[in-house]
């Protein structure tokens, strides 16, 4: 598909978007509402059990009720009547999509009719920033007042579609959805397609309008019939809102100071009028940000957090809650053991990326020692070099030629030990510190270089020894540490995409090594899209302990093997325009079937039909062969919607 022939949101262009050969829009108008649809299944399924609580091995406090009233429905009468609102909110969020595409591909039609625009523009898209958002912000009132009349118009006919929202909800939902596609096109310019964008963005609103109705019934608590979240109104919903919604907050509220950040680090020194004070007014900005995210985190998002909980500290809860897993030390040990994970991943990542720069370096010094004539570029030429240790030696969204002296560490608190042996006048080397540098370095000749698909599916493997076990042992637990892993995510990113100060390059510089071509966008999303889709099957509860395991065995197995098997032994394509490979796909399967029946057998999940869930792995296979989107965001929530209304 041409990209001028892909659909857009209204005053975006085609190069806002990825470049992929399929946009979508499809995934984009579905996708919602095929997850919302599996939700309100489970919800209904569960009917004739004591749903007012969670499962007993969630170990958490039950819903949030509002007072006692002959008017008031259960916990789990709210949940069937919240669900069955969501379903009315993804076809609102699809509709809206809808109008966005046609209206773009209308309006550009009639400009191109008038005069000849080069391919691949768009003629009625201004070019100041200013006047784009003054046209969007236009059209998006007039689409959200449009769609409210639509809602009225269908009461008075007594049609049933829309009924479960409000007249508010529908216009407040249809702002946000529409905010949040054009600041997400905007933030991360270049990375999604119109599809994984109508995914994510319905999926930001389904937050805020839990969060809306939450504080609604706290305010109201006496004219609320329930409180209308798509998950049961637990401790757990609280800290998920004042997490991811926060920590977007946080950027939105201090957006100016990262703006300056980042167009400071990017100025060369030679064009600043005071260069001497680049590194002063770079960390003055960074510590008013850290300081002014402490503000509002203890500040604006503990308050609202202290208050849904009823007046309890939010701090001193979650401590407690920590020692009340299945035993006192469970949760602790939880903590203790990811921890040494993320260590020792990111402290043998940083020796074997600094390995493969050295092992670089030596092949293009070989080559230009060959030849003078023809310049020789590595495979991977344009990635930033290990001795670009400050921001502005690095651009952020377009990383410079690699010098050709990358010959120290990546410098992310993990020292190269290799070098030590090396460098003159360290007295404080002991001789067991050089006998561990030798036995490293001897390690290193026997240890490949590994490509960008093997490190990517490194961290595929390392999501299963992180996630399975929380999700095994304490599910309520790993629910909580994955809101609090995505928010930390979403602070990573400030601190590299905006170079703050002291982090900004060296995580930048990091991260590029496991980048690829879907993350050819100013902000890096694949490890969003990894826990995400890990987490989603937990965050979506239920009773059903097979569905929770979804995300892990599709994106932690089965992509890992698929990708794996494909590359190696694959020989038949599914079609000569296809990389995806037929054995790729029968590993897929296969390994996931194989996974979740071990799960049955170790007593992690119920009983559970083979066939059934074998046939809806395969379906899950076909899609990952077939489609061009990210399939971290996608295959997750097509499996778990899938086994939520088949097995």
């Amino acid at each position: 598909m041409q990209k001028d022939e892909a659909g857009f949101v209204w005053m975006t262009v085609p190069k806002n978007y990825r470049d992929c050969a399929d946009d979508g829009i499809l995934t984009g108008l579905l996708g919602g509402s095929f997850v919302a649809t599996a939700l309100l299944y489970r919800a209904i399924q569960t009917s004739g059990e004591d749903a007012d609580v969670l499962p007993s091995n969630w170990l958490v406090e039950p819903p949030i009720t509002l007072p006692k009233s002959g008017a008031r429905l259960t916990a789990h009468q709210a949940l069937l009547a919240s669900r069955r609102s969501l379903v009315s909110l993804s076809t609102l969020c699809a509709a809206i999509l809808i109008v966005h595409i046609c209206a773009s591909r209308v309006t550009e039609a009639r400009h191109r009719r008038k005069k000849t625009v080069p391919d691949g523009e768009l003629n009625h898209v201004p070019r100041q920033e200013r006047r784009r958002a003054y046209l969007y912000v236009l059209f998006a009132v007039s689409v959200a007042l449009w769609v409210w009349c639509v809602k009225i118009a269908l009461v008075e006919s007594h049609l049933g579609i829309w009924q479960g929202l409000s007249s508010f909800e529908v216009v407040s939902a249809a702002l946000f959805y529409q905010f949040s596609l054009y600041s997400a096109v905007r933030m991360a310019h270049h990375g999604f397609t119109i599809g994984e964008l109508g995914v994510v963005c319905f999926g930001a609103t389904v937050l805020f309008t839990e969060m809306m109705n939450l504080t609604i019934a706290r305010i109201w608590p006496l004219s609320t019939p329930f409180i209308k979240t798509y998950r049961l109104p637990t401790p757990l919903l609280i800290y998920q809102i004042a997490l991811i919604p926060g920590s977007l907050l946080i950027g939105f509220l201090l957006s100016p100071l990262l703006y300056l950040s980042r167009h400071i680090a990017r100025r060369p020194v030679r064009r600043l009028r005071y260069p001497e004070e680049k590194q002063k007014q770079r960390r003055l900005l960074a510590l008013a940000f850290y300081g002014g995210s402490f503000l509002i985190v203890f500040g604006l998002i503990g308050l609202w957090t202290r208050w849904c909980l009823g007046n309890r500290d939010p701090w001193v809860w979650v401590i407690f809650w920590l020692l009340e897993g299945k035993k006192t030390w469970t949760r602790p040990l939880l903590l203790a053991y990811w921890a040494a994970l993320v260590c020792l991943s990111v402290a043998g990542w940083n020796r074997q990326l600094a390995r493969s720069r050295r092992y670089r370096h030596r092949v293009t010094l070989s080559v230009m020692s060959d030849s003078t004539i023809v310049p020789y570029a590595p495979p991977d030429a344009g990635r930033p070099t290990a001795n670009s240790n400050s921001a502005e030696a690095t651009d952020l969204s377009m990383p410079a030629i690699p010098t050709p002296e990358p010959t120290i560490a990546l410098s992310l608190n993990f020292p190269n030990l290799s070098n030590l042996s090396n460098l003159p006048n360290l007295p404080h080397l002991t001789n067991s510190a050089a006998v561990a540098t030798d036995l490293l370095d001897a390690a290193d000749k026997h240890v490949p270089t590994l490509s960008v698909n093997a490190r990517r599916k490194y961290f595929h493997a390392l999501a299963v020894c992180m996630f399975l076990p929380g999700v095994v042992i304490d599910p309520a637990f790993a629910h909580l540490s994955f809101s609090a892993a995505f928010a930390l995510f979403t602070f990573a990113e400030y601190v590299r995409y905006f170079a703050l100060y002291p982090f900004g390059a060296a995580v930048h510089l990091f991260m590029y090594e496991f980048l690829d071509q879907k993350d050819s966008g100013t902000a890096i999303l694949s490890h969003f899209y990894l826990l995400t889709g890990c987490a989603n099957s937990v965050w979506f509860e239920g009773h059903s302990a097979l569905l929770e395991f979804t995300g892990i065995l599709v994106l932690g197995v089965g992509d890992a093997l698929a990708s794996i098997v494909g590359k190696r032994i694959g020989r038949r394509r599914w079609s000569p325009s296809n990389p995806k490979t037929i054995e790729g796909s029968a590993a897929f399967m296969l390994s996931v079937v194989v996974s979740a029946w071990l799960l049955r057998m170790c007593g992690f999940t119920e009983r559970f039909s083979i066939l059934r869930y074998a046939a809806v792995a395969t379906s899950a296979s076909i899609l990952e062969a077939f489609s061009v989107q990210n399939d971290n965001l996608t295959l997750p929530l097509y499996m778990w919607s899938m086994l939520a209304i088949a097995v």
